[in-house]
């Protein structure tokens, strides 16, 4: 995971955490961290990243929502992260 972007670790962490979101459910939790718009040339390149990386798969919920889930490489990708940041923040 080290070679992505902040926001696509977190787009990552969002789906990771929901069951099959579409792209607005995704914008609408990423909206309410970052407080603030985030607009589409922003949003939907990135998932497009993260799927090419086959961390995220995307499937149709119909002919004009998609949705997005996490693949065991994705979940793999992200307890890696965890291992890693644990060992620098204690709590």
């Amino acid at each position: 995971m080290e070679d992505f972007t902040g926001f696509q670790r977190d787009l990552l962490y969002v789906i990771s955490g929901a069951n099959q979101p579409s792209g607005q459910d995704i914008k609408d939790e990423i909206e309410l961290y970052y407080s603030k718009e985030i607009n589409h040339g922003r949003l939907y390149p990135n998932l497009d990243t993260l799927v090419n990386k086959k961390l995220v798969e995307k499937g149709e919920l119909d002919l004009r929502t998609n949705y997005y889930a996490i693949t065991d490489e994705g979940n793999r990708a992200i307890q890696e992260r965890q291992e890693w940041e644990s060992q620098y923040v204690n709590f």
